[in-house]
């Protein structure tokens, strides 16, 4: 364990009237602090470029749009060793290139158990049975004459972070926090299709089960399917991914994304949990004391500076600073997100900036004057339940270090005097 709590202190945050003056003083000049040239005489702004000269490639020239390919390295990342093999394995979002709160769909990180199944819609049904009045079998076509909803969720796998439980492990934010995204769900709520096919008194519980050679099932409590639970066949607008499980998912707000079932083909009534593979062998937490704790459904309130990170180091030098981050509740909002460049000695409030949803990614933001000084930068969330993310020893004081499962504890990283990062935790 890295003790770094002796650090000094960087400066308090910059004032945005004194960084737009500098930055405006002289066309000749060199911004203070910020390290960005605005001599007169840069051939770049000064003179016409190719860009400039020559006329571009066309509207058809790429009938699906693509990034630059200036960002030809924000890509998901696997861990090779991390699994055994890739058919059943992950990769991860590059959080700390993304900004906002929307996860691109082409970023979104990918977790397999039977490698990703290529189902035609046309031959893709979805079958509703056990404790129901009437059994019924759905096409595509069929699900989309029912009304549909429009819904933005964070999806995070349950084992997210799981490597840190015993220590900081991975050098990087998209490998430590990487197995979420946010995006926009389409999709039919699940109650129209269980009012549709009838519930019986006695159907407590629902099982859903996927269409890829996992077989991925899962037991659900019927209170919650009838919440808020939702049939998607869209994300971001566009028909979901092969690898987010076209044609048909299931989404679970806020709870562990192993729940999630993609390439969704049956739904199953029963009156009481089903105790399959995914929710016995995996997807417990097992605490200190040898028994497991099961049915930890949701996603406890969470959140991760993604810059400065360690994929992401501070270049510029000394001066204006943008610390940035995601913050997450299972549970609902999140209210307040607190950031300390010191390990935790002081606190600063952050501005939470654009939509604050339930159960969504809340984009947060602290601007600093930073010194050159080393700094411990760590971010605490508490949603609109009163939840508080916990540090890491809390939670090993609470749990154990045996789980790989529902980690959210404080993160730490060190940013040096030469702005390299790296993940350590605090004593």
């Amino acid at each position: 364990m890295v003790d770094r709590t002796d650090t000094k202190q960087a400066q308090p945050a910059a004032s945005r009237r004194s960084f737009l003056k500098a930055s405006l003083l002289g066309g000749a000049a060199v911004a203070a602090g910020t390290g960005v040239a605005r001599a007169a005489g840069d051939p770049l702004i000064t003179e016409i470029q190719d860009w400039n000269r020559y006329l571009g490639e066309g509207v058809d020239v790429a009938p699906y749009g693509k990034p630059s390919e200036f960002e030809a390295h924000v890509v998901r990342r696997s861990v090779p060793w991390l699994t055994a093999d890739p058919v059943s394995s992950v990769n991860f979002t590059p959080l700390h290139e993304l900004d906002g709160i929307i996860t691109p769909n082409g970023l979104c990180f990918e977790r397999h158990h039977g490698g990703t199944a290529t189902i035609a819609p046309a031959d893709h049904r979805l079958m509703i049975h056990g404790l129901v009045d009437t059994p019924l079998v759905f096409t595509m076509e069929d699900l989309k004459r029912f009304p549909r909803e429009n819904r933005l969720y964070f999806l995070e796998c349950a084992a997210n972070g799981g490597m840190e439980w015993r220590g900081s492990q991975l050098n990087g934010c998209q490998y430590t926090h990487g197995m979420i995204h946010c995006v926009v769900y389409t999709g039919v709520p699940l109650r129209y299709l269980l009012e549709e096919a009838g519930v019986k008194t006695s159907g407590k519980w629902l099982l859903a089960e996927g269409a890829d050679a996992s077989a991925m099932t899962r037991s659900i409590p019927m209170e919650k399917a009838l919440d808020d639970c939702l049939v998607a066949f869209k994300m971001n607008g566009e028909a979901l991914r092969p690898e987010q499980g076209y044609p048909l998912r299931l989404c679970v707000p806020g709870w562990e994304g192993n729940m999630w079932v993609k390439w969704l083909r049956r739904l199953e009534v029963g009156d009481k949990p089903w105790a399959q593979r995914e929710e016995t062998s995996k997807y417990t937490d097992l605490l200190a004391n040898g028994k497991a704790r099961r049915h930890s459904w949701v996603m406890d309130v969470k959140s991760v500076i993604t810059s400065p990170s360690p994929q992401a180091p501070v270049t510029h030098g000394k001066g204006p600073l943008v610390i940035t981050g995601l913050a997450w509740s299972g549970s609902g909002t999140i209210k307040r997100v607190d950031v300390t460049i010191d390990g935790g000695r002081t606190w600063q409030t952050a501005r939470i900036d654009g939509p604050s949803l339930p159960k969504a990614l809340h984009r947060f933001y602290l601007d600093i004057n930073w010194d050159g000084s080393e700094l411990l930068l760590q971010s605490r969330a508490i949603d609109d339940q009163g939840l508080v993310q916990p540090t890491k020893n809390e939670l090993r004081a609470a749990r154990g270090e045996n789980s790989i499962y529902h980690n959210n504890g404080i993160q730490t990283w060190h940013v040096n005097t030469d702005g390299v990062v790296e993940n350590v935790e605090v004593s």
